[in-house]
């Protein structure tokens, strides 16, 4: 799966064609696949293959796999960076919140929406496929229909993040019929349909395969987990959360605890070539290089994200961690992060004449900061400050436009940039590192979450100590350039109550997850969006004066717009997300 080796097999199962009329045109071509040939074991194994490889093809405008404008940028995690507002000025829109046309601007979303449907398409035409193969000829085949209805749940709940309101599409439904399945349907009944997908995964799957990336039991129940989590805070029509199911809740804890892994020893580990599919990644899309294509079977998803003006990397400095998260790394004396107060200070508030940042007086720090941001005058991917080959240290001068959007970087989609995953194209840096969608961690903290809800939090208690075990853990790396003394990371000794574990749960999600693309999501789930992201506008419009007038809407923002170009297509079978 790594290599993609049967790739090939799978475009070519792709490329069905019907017969033509004319006398000259009825032949089968080489390497083409007729409906008389194409339902057999072999060519089914290409189109499970193709069906994977279609959950990792996005793009720099359109992505489906690393959501850092939909979930990152669009929360109070990072900026969108680059060379200015008008930089893919699309995504200065989201970050802005004056989303309030559908297909504005560039066509970002409307993308996203026909990636995610195509890679749906792929698995429903290897199901209709594999479906029609006698059983006794395919041994594989219940394992393929559970492995393709896994990748097609996948995609519909991604969907359904973004969206809200999405037509679910199966193999049974002919075009015609898939052209008028309505998305105004209730939010349970679609959340039930992506389950029953990955609940049938889930019972027809080995706990473990023998190929890393092939979907299994285990990722089954981490989504099952997932699912459930999101569906427990009840949503009305305008995307208020009215009510948190306890049965859902727990379903949660169930599911969460079938799940096997463990945390990465080093946090940081999770975020390095020459990890990948290691104990903590749970669920992830493989990518691979020098595998025989022109360029590798590579990310380009982060391709404007790296460090602009080193000289060694490509461009275009985007997706730059905002101040508000920066100052959320602090931690007190005591070694716990300041759940109230945390942004009332900048830890780094200047540049000094030899370009760092030095910290505030008497800092102390969570070190998943340094695995996190890129912030001056500390290593970047670990590379030390001791006068040697390959030393490279994060510069002020790598901020591309920091009048605008301050000096912070990324780092955690970044690799060192001698790394054997990179491939260029012109000036965009593609990876060949995997994109995790569910980490051990995040399992962890499903549970923790779920048993905070259900009045347990006692139980959830060891859960997030365990999450904050590892990270007090993860400085043995090049981290802080000679000042690693400013790590306190300490343990929960109790929660007095269960407003207190919420906090501590909410804000450990924050730091665990920074600039991954779960941010959003995770507020939007909450119910919390309006009230966190206009908090952070009123004090960031003050440290950056891009976002003076940005304002979160409260019943249209937590979603995006259903694309016009799908409703004008269905002819307003479509029903468009409220206030667009």
């Amino acid at each position: 799966m790594k290599k993609y080796h049967i790739y090939l097999l799978g475009i070519l199962a792709c490329l069905f064609m019907e017969a033509c009329s004319s006398d000259f045109l009825e032949y089968e071509p080489k390497g083409v696949l007729s409906s008389d040939n194409v339902a057999t074991p072999e060519n089914a194994e290409g189109l499970v293959i193709a069906a994977y490889a279609g959950i990792g093809n996005d793009e720099m405008i359109g992505p489906i796999t690393h959501l850092w404008v939909y979930g990152s940028v669009r929360s109070d995690d990072a900026y969108k960076g680059g060379g200015g507002r008008g930089d893919v000025g699309v995504v200065d829109t989201y970050e802005q919140y004056n989303l309030t046309i559908p297909d504005q601007g560039a066509d970002m979303t409307p993308r996203t929406w026909t990636n995610y449907y195509k890679a749906i398409s792929r698995a429903n035409f290897a199901l209709s496929v594999i479906n029609s193969i006698p059983d006794e000829e395919y041994a594989e085949k219940t394992v393929r229909q559970a492995e393709l209805r896994f990748l097609r749940a996948h995609s519909h709940f991604m969907l359904k993040l973004l969206f809200k309101k999405i037509p679910y599409i199966t193999e049974e439904l002919s075009q015609e019929e898939a052209s008028q399945v309505t998305n105004d349907v209730s939010n349970d009944g679609l959340w039930n349909a992506i389950a029953n997908d990955f609940l049938f995964a889930y019972d027809n799957l080995p706990q473990f395969q023998d190929e890393a990336g092939r979907a299994n039991r285990n990722a089954a129940a981490a989504y099952l987990a997932k699912v459930r989590l999101y569906q427990a805070y009840e949503q009305n029509d305008q995307h208020r959360v009215v009510n948190i199911n306890q049965a859902r809740l727990e379903e949660v804890i169930q599911y969460a605890d079938e799940v096997v892994g463990s945390l990465e020893p080093d946090f940081g580990n999770n975020f390095l070539d020459g990890f990948d599919n290691g104990p903590e990644s749970i669920w992830a899309v493989q990518f691979s290089i020098n595998d025989g294509t022109v360029v590798g079977r590579v990310s380009f998803v982060t391709g404007l994200n790296s460090p602009h003006g080193t000289g060694l990397y490509g461009c275009c400095g985007f997706h730059l961690a905002s101040q508000n998260l920066v100052n959320a790394f602090r931690t007190d004396n005591n070694g716990l992060p300041l759940l109230d107060n945390f942004n009332d200070q900048n830890i780094f508030n200047s540049i000094a004449g030899d370009g760092t940042a030095p910290a505030a007086e008497g800092l102390t720090i969570d070190p998943r900061l340094d695995h996190t941001v890129g912030v001056p005058g500390r290593p970047f991917k670990y590379r030390n400050t001791i006068n040697q080959p390959g030393d490279m240290v994060y510069n002020f001068s790598w901020a591309r436009d920091p009048g605008v959007y301050g000096y912070f970087g990324n780092m955690k989609e970044q690799q060192a940039p001698d790394c054997s995953c990179y491939v260029k194209e012109g000036p965009f840096v593609g990876t060949s590192k995997n994109v995790d969608f569910i980490r051990y961690a995040d399992v962890l903290l499903f549970k923790a979450e779920a048993l905070i809800q259900l009045d347990r939090w006692d139980e959830a208690l060891p859960i997030i100590n365990e999450i904050r075990a590892r990270a007090a853990a993860s400085t043995q790396r090049p981290l802080a350039a000679g000042a690693s003394d400013i790590y306190h990371v300490s343990l929960y000794e109790a929660f007095p109550n269960k407003e207190f574990a919420w906090k501590a749960l909410k804000f450990e999600r924050r730091l665990e997850f920074a600039m991954e693309g779960h941010r959003f999501f995770d507020l939007v789930r909450w119910g919390e969006a309006e009230e966190v992201l206009n908090d952070y506008l009123a004090k960031e419009r003050v440290r950056r004066d891009f976002l003076a007038n940005a304002v979160f809407t409260a019943g249209r923002d937590e979603y995006y717009p259903i694309p016009q170009r799908e409703i004008d297509f269905t002819r307003g079978v479509y029903t468009q997300n409220p206030n667009y």
